[in-house]
């Protein structure tokens, strides 16, 4: 074998390895985000399932029960097109209750205010979370050896709701 068929099958072969190491560092990245969305939706669904909870413990009036009880209601059954709406009114809601939380004029167990504080705590970090793998991940499928290749498949590009730019900046 002369020295230039044995330097060209070295190069195909590091252009091989690389190729299927930028394949499976897209593939974990969209499993990172996957499953970081996972997490952020279940956090979601508590918080909803939490704010139904607090309109029936407290002492709300008609006006802000209906809108919280119909803001998390339609939080959890809204569809992915109209999710970020309904979690950005239900952020909303609930700083009404934490407001009138602050001014003591909500009767409220300490218990589920503590809930709600939590909930919104691990609800930031799970955004973050997502938002990071979103970001690294088309990061990643900017590459010119990604697109040339098309090593991405045909795997959506990961995208970033509305709503988590809301919860991070007005809690």
């Amino acid at each position: 074998m002369s020295l230039n068929n044995l330097l060209l099958l070295l190069s195909l072969v590091l252009i091989g390895w690389y190729l299927s190491f930028l394949a499976s560092r897209l593939d974990r990245l969209h499993h990172r985000v996957e499953t970081s969305w996972a997490t952020l939706d279940s956090l979601l669904q508590k918080r909803a399932a939490l704010a139904q909870e607090i309109v029936q413990e407290s002492n709300l009036d008609p006006a802000t029960v209906y809108l919280i009880s119909t803001s998390a209601t339609s939080a959890r059954y809204a569809n992915m097109s109209d999710r970020s709406a309904a979690e950005s009114v239900l952020s909303e809601s609930l700083k009404l209750v934490l407001d009138a939380a602050r001014s003591n004029s909500l009767q409220l167990p300490s218990e589920l205010l503590v809930e709600l504080s939590d909930i919104t705590s691990k609800i930031k970090i799970a955004i973050n979370i997502h938002l990071e793998a979103v970001v690294a991940t088309k990061n990643l499928r900017q590459k010119l050896f990604i697109r040339v290749f098309r090593l991405a498949g045909r795997a959506p590009l990961p995208i970033k709701y509305a709503f988590e730019n809301d919860v991070l900046e007005n809690n």
